[in-house]
């Protein structure tokens, strides 16, 4: 499996976590292997990378979190907020936005 190219991968981290914590609730690794499973393992986050997110989007108001006792741990699942779901909307505009040109510059040639 091949790593994560950085240059690409610019506000990538906080659309993936509000995107996939707008479906469903879940604690910060169970998000990690989501984000691995969900794009197919092409983008592969390290929890180093997702709990500074959750954490920042939570400060923002963009996702509340709650304590819940687990099989003797306590783990923190977090959850997109209505104010999480409308950066989410601007985050995707832009990211259509941006992926619709960099189609348009490419045409043909990738296929």
């Amino acid at each position: 499996m091949s790593k994560t190219n950085p240059a690409f991968m610019s506000g990538v981290p906080e659309l993936l976590v509000l995107r996939l914590l707008t479906r469903d609730e879940m604690y910060g690794y169970e998000l990690v292997k989501a984000i691995r499973n969900t794009t197919l393992e092409s983008i592969t986050l390290a929890e180093g990378v997702v709990y500074p997110v959750l954490h920042n989007l939570e400060a923002k108001g963009m996702l509340r979190s709650r304590e819940v006792e687990a099989n003797g741990r306590s783990r923190v699942y977090y959850k997109t907020t209505a104010k999480g779901k409308r950066r989410l909307k601007e985050l995707l505009k832009e990211w259509d936005r941006v992926s619709g040109g960099i189609n348009a510059a490419l045409g043909d040639t990738y296929a």
